[in-house]
């Protein structure tokens, strides 16, 4: 992780949660290299986590899944209640799709696994404390099947937007798509897990113009979130 020596903004403040010490105070020491980023507290298991938030108030809670007595997935309701403003974002090895589809269904704000690089989960972190959905890529397949087997449509499956035209033409493979060619490859890096500043970067267009085309696929698609574009690209995919 590139060490940040200032910050534009007050820093967002984290309250990190997992009952291995050793990769939390780890993972406290290599969050504490950005400036752009405070840890100001700690615990072991939810019970702690629960007694904690409320005074702290920290603006993201990393949540571990794997916790001795309540499991992560279960905390996150609690969590929320006693600490509203806080946004929990899970941190965890489970690559389970049921663990993930709980804890967004429990109201996480995102879904990580612990092999994510360090810049990617500061910069995640950043994005959930701003209110963005935030899951990592190769769970998106994994999201969709989730939903899938409880016999209920995946989230970006939402009927299209009342104000989106129909296309006029179809494709060569008797598909459509209402999204100009560069918006398509901008859903393509949101499926990436990509963040607007690095998206802007990888297609070489300014960051502003990247939140407009996010802005417009969301629109078009009838979609709420990058979390229900990330799937509805990772579906489309899955069926072609």
């Amino acid at each position: 992780m590139t060490v940040t020596t200032s910050a534009a903004q007050p820093p967002v403040t984290l309250l990190v949660v997992d009952d291995h010490t050793l990769f939390r105070r780890g993972l406290i020491a290599l969050l504490s290299l950005d400036g752009g980023l405070q840890v100001v507290g700690e615990a072991g298991d939810a019970a702690q986590a629960l007694r904690l938030a409320p005074q702290l108030r920290p603006q993201v809670i990393l949540l571990d899944n794997h916790l001795p007595g309540v499991m992560g997935v279960d905390a996150i309701r609690g969590l929320r209640e006693v600490s509203p403003t806080s946004r929990v974002l899970m941190l965890t090895v489970s690559e389970d799709a049921q663990d993930l589809a709980t804890a967004l269904r429990n109201g996480a704000q995102g879904y990580l696994l612990k092999t994510i690089d360090g810049e990617l989960l500061a910069e995640a972190i950043r994005r959930a404390a701003r209110g963005e959905p935030v899951v990592s890529p190769e769970l998106m397949g994994k999201l969709v099947a989730a939903f899938q087997s409880q016999g209920a449509p995946a989230p970006a499956m939402a009927a299209p937007a009342a104000d989106v035209p129909e296309p006029a033409a179809a494709t060569a493979e008797g598909s459509f798509s209402p999204l100009s060619p560069r918006e398509e490859e901008v859903l393509r890096e949101i499926a990436r897990g990509l963040s607007n500043k690095e998206i802007a970067r990888t297609l070489d267009i300014a960051e502003t113009t990247v939140k407009i085309h996010v802005q417009h696929i969301l629109r078009k698609l009838g979609l709420s979130s990058r979390v229900q574009a990330a799937v509805y690209a990772s579906d489309r995919q899955r069926a072609e």
